[in-house]
């Protein structure tokens, strides 16, 4: 499987989320929603950070020294002010966005506010409760060896704090220990959590590219070997009628054949060579070969300006762009087939192919240009064949239209698509 994918120019990697490679719309959109899924889970955690906030600025003002005057009230209150705008910061979706280094400022912020109250007004709930959220957030934002360094970095300075302060100090560091321990492991099964999920999304929507890949190198396996059956079969022997309708065409002017069989097996063998140029497109389309687009169209105007020797001129109006590939397709099919009939029913004929780019449209107008004589006898015998309705098929798959028509002095074609 894997060596098809890799003929085919398939293969996928297991991505990481956020890793930079070229990505399909079903992948795109994985991590679309992984975002979004993000997103929405720290907007729940606005509410939470307020909470936080309000049970450590109450325990705060009951506790001794209280937010107030004097050096340590000062101290108290400058401490809860930090603290309230750091867990705030903290909480905001768009720093959630940033990287390590700004969540690992954040987090120490925090954490340092915690630890500082507890050694000013000895580590009562407030300052446990201050400390284990910077713990908290370190375990939720951060991978898992900055988180723990952040973790047990606050947690030894509470600890301390707690140890040398705290009556019995012990008990207290213990505590405050525990607490940032479970904080710290509930943080990280947390951002585990969603990453796995992210992960899982991801992968998923890879492996159904890679099904998808699998299913296109398969099919362009059969539609090659299908083609190589049509080649044998249907070339072969549209070859073969083709020699013998020049060997009949030969023996009916030694012969002296009425005009009429000449010229039915004349148009027979014109037939012949547009049918084995028409299975030839076909197999190459099988193989997955690259179908000509409207890019090719001035090469297209100079092979029929050089091979019927008329004067055949290309105009382009507005910006050229890319079409989606089977607008550009029906184009410049329905220009070749213009061109044909052209130098079929019309030839010497001043020819004038336009491309007119517009705003929600391209046009593609064929019109000659004949003497009077010859242009009767175009309106005459135009419009026999199914070159025009063919062209109208393609077109209208491309979600456009064909039109064609008698002008004053020839012919005129338009082919319209949108884009």
């Amino acid at each position: 499987m894997k060596a098809r994918l890799t003929a085919a120019g398939l293969t996928h990697r297991a991505a990481r989320p956020g890793q930079d490679e070229p990505a399909s719309a079903r992948v795109a959109e994985a991590r679309s929603r992984a975002r979004e899924r993000g997103d929405a889970q720290r907007q729940a955690l606005r509410p939470l950070g307020v909470v936080f906030v309000a049970v450590v600025v109450t325990l705060s003002a009951t506790a001794h020294p209280a937010p107030g005057r004097g050096v340590a009230g000062l101290g108290v209150a400058v401490l809860l002010a930090v603290y309230a705008a750091a867990v705030l910061t903290a909480v905001s979706v768009r720093w959630a966005r940033r990287g390590a280094a700004a969540q690992v400022a954040v987090s120490g912020l925090i954490g340092g506010c915690g630890v500082a109250l507890a050694a000013l007004q000895q580590p009562n709930g407030a300052a446990v409760i201050a400390a284990s959220m910077g713990v908290w957030i370190a375990a939720v934002r951060l991978p898992p060896a900055p988180a723990a360094a952040v973790a047990a970095t606050i947690t030894a300075a509470l600890a301390v704090a707690a140890g040398l302060t705290a009556h019995p100090g012990p008990q207290s560091a213990v505590t405050a220990t525990l607490l940032c321990l479970l904080l710290a492991v509930t943080g990280q099964f947390i951002r585990r959590g969603r990453e796995s999920q992210d992960r899982t999304e991801l992968l998923l929507a890879q492996l159904q590219d890679a099904r998808e890949g699998e299913a296109a190198a398969a099919a362009l396996a059969e539609r090659s070997r299908i083609a190589g059956e049509l080649h044998d079969v249907l070339a072969h022997s549209l070859s073969g009628l083709a020699i013998q309708l020049q060997g009949a065409r030969k023996l009916a002017v030694r012969e002296a054949a009425s005009e009429g069989l000449r010229a039915a097996i004349e148009r027979s063998a014109e037939l012949t060579k547009a049918g084995l140029a028409d299975a030839r497109q076909a197999v190459s389309a099988l193989r997955g070969d690259d179908l000509p687009t409207l890019d090719r169209l001035a090469a297209l105007v100079e092979d029929f300006r050089r091979d019927t020797g008329t004067d055949a001129t290309l105009r382009i109006d507005g910006t050229s762009r890319s079409l989606p590939a089977e607008a550009s397709l029906a184009l410049y099919r329905g220009a070749q087939e213009a061109l044909t009939n052209i130098s079929r029913y019309a030839p010497g004929a001043t020819t004038r192919v336009t491309v007119s780019y517009q705003a929600d449209r391209t046009l593609v107008t064929i019109e000659d240009h004949a003497a009077a004589s010859l242009a009767s006898e175009i309106l005459a015998g135009a419009g026999g064949g199914h070159g025009l309705t063919a062209m109208r098929e393609r077109a209208a798959r491309a979600g456009g239209t064909a039109r064609a028509g008698p002008t004053p002095d020839g012919w005129r074609v338009e082919l319209e698509v949108p884009a």
